[in-house]
C-alpha cells in the first residue's frame, strides 16, 4: 500500500468511496451523491488552504482518502482541524484507515496544527476504536444532533492535542 496526495486522477474513485458511505453507512450525515467534478472542487478548495488530501492505494487503486480543513471557520481556530477518513468497504478492517490517518497526523504536526479533532457517529465503534488507538480521546457526546436513515444520530467528539506548546502564535 502506497500512501500519496491525491490529484485529479483519484476524484472519481474518491467519490465512489464518499458515495458507498451515502447510501450505506450513517458515516456521512448527507442524504446526496457527488460525481467526480465535485470532488475535484472539493480537493481544489482543500489544497488552494493549504490542506491535505491523501490517498492509499494498492495494485494501482484508490481503496481509502483523508483529509483534514477547518474545524471551524474563525480565526480564533486557526491551529485546529477537523478530519475525515474513509476506506473502501473491501478493504476495512486491514489497516488503511490507520496508515492514512498516521500519515495525515504527521502531516498535521509538521504544518504546527495544535489539534485535530474528529466527529464520530456514536455507533460506528470502529472509528471510535481507532482512534482512540491513535491516542484521540472523546471530550463530548451529543445526543440526536442528526438524523439518517430514518432514526436519530448521536455525535461523539474526539480530539488528539498534536503538541505542548504554550503560546499558540510561538513556537513548540
Amino acid at each position: 500500500m502506497n500512501i500519496r496526495h491525491a490529484d485529479r486522477a483519484d476524484c472519481a474513485a474518491i467519490a465512489e468511496i464518499y458515495n458507498h458511505a451515502v447510501r450505506f453507512t450513517a458515516a456521512i450525515w448527507n442524504d446526496n451523491t457527488v460525481d467526480s467534478e465535485n470532488r475535484i472542487q472539493w480537493m481544489t478548495q482543500r489544497q488552494q488552504r493549504h490542506f491535505p488530501v491523501l490517498v492509499a492505494e494498492q495494485d494501482g487503486q484508490v481503496i481509502g482518502y483523508a483529509s483534514y480543513g477547518d474545524w471551524r471557520a474563525f480565526d480564533g481556530f486557526r491551529h485546529t482541524v477537523e478530519h475525515s477518513v474513509y476506506v473502501h468497504p473491501e478493504h476495512q478492517g486491514n489497516g488503511v484507515g490507520q496508515q492514512l490517518m498516521i500519515t495525515l497526523i504527521d502531516i498535521a504536526r509538521q504544518r504546527g496544527i495544535h489539534v485535530m479533532v474528529a466527529g464520530i457517529e456514536s455507533q460506528n465503534s470502529g472509528s471510535v476504536h481507532l482512534h482512540h488507538k491513535l491516542g484521540f480521546t472523546i471530550t463530548g457526546q451529543m445526543p440526536q444532533v442528526g438524523t439518517k436513515f430514518g432514526r436519530w444520530l448521536d455525535l461523539t467528539f474526539m480530539q488528539l492535542q498534536l503538541d505542548n506548546r504554550r503560546d499558540p502564535d510561538g513556537n513548540p
